[in-house]
């Protein structure tokens, strides 16, 4: 266990950053799921809800930028094809 209260400090900044990347990625990874059952015009009205929610995953450091990117895609493919 830590000593020094900067790490204490640390400590508790981390778990609380864990939770909440934890809580951004389950909603996320939700949302792709609800996308990819949708179809028609439901699919196209919800992708760029969901291609918002993947790119700040990107950007907060919660996914790699190239799995966004790939996600995106898929998704775009996906959803092209439900037209």
């Amino acid at each position: 266990m830590a000593n020094h209260s900067a790490t204490k400090k640390d400590v508790r900044q981390a778990a609380k950053r864990r939770e909440r990347n934890k809580y951004y990625g389950k909603t996320t990874r939700n949302a792709i799921r609800d996308l990819k059952a949708a179809k028609g015009k439901e699919a196209t009205e919800k992708f760029p809800e969901v291609a918002s929610m993947i790119d700040k995953l990107a950007k907060r450091g919660v996914i790699h930028k190239n799995k966004a990117a790939n996600l995106k895609s898929k998704l775009a493919k996906k959803t092209a094809a439900a037209k």
